[in-house]
This record gives structure tokens, C-alpha cells and sequence, in this order.
């Protein structure tokens, strides 16, 4: 069976830092993935979707994005439940981060750090020497220590040049 969820989108807001009853970090945010195509008036559409990131990832995350990074977001997609205070079940779909880049170079007036930070969330059911534990693929976009030729230097790219 495979659940593998990989985006790339901003955020539409800013992260959501929480804490259980127990003391776990939580961060619920929302993130705008372009799609591919235009639609008949030759604009974009994107789609929201809704993150949940736990434990110090989640922490990170909120201390380090706000309302518009770029973000790289590998995780599974999960579906829950519950009955609102109406009595009706509600059913959401979510992402449930498993690692997450920042892709954007920080920048003098904001709290982006470098691109090349990335963070993974251990995984819940492995333990201290399960072969799980290095399961999951650590996202590293926008390393900084590339070799495009270019002396390290900054490209500018449009949206609509980008293969996704």
C-alpha cells in the first residue's frame, strides 16, 4: 500500500502553533498548490490544502514560515472525523507532514530561514532501532550547494516555467 502525498504551494496563512493537553506541539496550516492548466480566462487555479505537522517540525515550522512562504511538503494524506456541536459528522482531509522544506531564501524583514532548512517528523510507530525511522525521503529543494554553474547565484523563475 502506498500514501505518499509530495507538494510544493504557499501558505494562506499563518501557521497555526497549538498544544495538546499532554504538551505536543501541533500546527495546523493551508497551502495553495497551483494546477497545471489554466482555466478559459488563462488563469490559474489552485487547490487548498490543509496540513497538520506535530512535535518540534511543528514548532520549527511555525517559528520559521508565515502567511506566503514556499514551502515543500512530504507527508500522507489521512481522513478523519468528528460531530460538530451541531451533532452532524464532519469528515476532513488532510496532509500529515512527514517532512517539510522552505524554499525561499530568507529575507532582511521576515523570519524565512535559509532554503536549504528542512525538517523531518520522526515516525510515530518505529522505535529507538527500527529501520523505519530513516523510511521517509528528507525533501532538500533550493540547496544552496548546487551545480548549475551559476556561482551560486539566484535564478528568477516565473511560475509557469516551473515543470510543476
Amino acid at each position: 500500500m502506498l500514501n505518499r502525498a509530495i507538494l510544493t504551494g504557499r501558505l494562506t496563512r499563518d501557521p497555526e502553533l497549538r498544544y495538546t493537553t499532554s504538551g505536543t506541539a501541533v500546527v495546523q496550516a493551508t497551502i495553495a498548490v497551483d494546477r497545471q492548466f489554466k482555466n478559459q480566462q488563462g488563469e490559474r487555479e489552485a487547490d487548498f490544502i490543509n496540513l497538520v505537522i506535530w512535535r518540534k517540525a511543528a514548532e520549527n515550522f511555525a517559528n520559521f514560515t508565515h502567511k506566503g512562504s514556499l514551502v515543500g511538503i512530504d507527508g500522507r494524506i489521512q481522513t478523519r472525523t468528528y460531530e460538530n456541536k451541531q451533532g452532524q459528522r464532519v469528515y476532513v482531509t488532510e496532509i500529515n507532514v512527514d517532512s517539510f522544506s522552505l524554499l525561499e531564501p530568507r529575507q532582511e524583514n521576515n523570519q524565512q530561514p535559509n532554503n536549504n532548512y528542512s525538517s523531518q517528523v520522526p515516525n510515530n510507530n518505529a522505535t529507538s532501532n527500527s529501520p523505519r525511522q530513516n523510511q521517509n525521503a528528507q525533501l532538500n529543494y533550493g540547496n544552496q550547494n548546487n551545480d548549475f554553474g551559476n556561482g551560486g547565484q539566484s535564478i528568477d523563475l516565473a511560475d509557469d516555467e516551473l515543470p510543476f
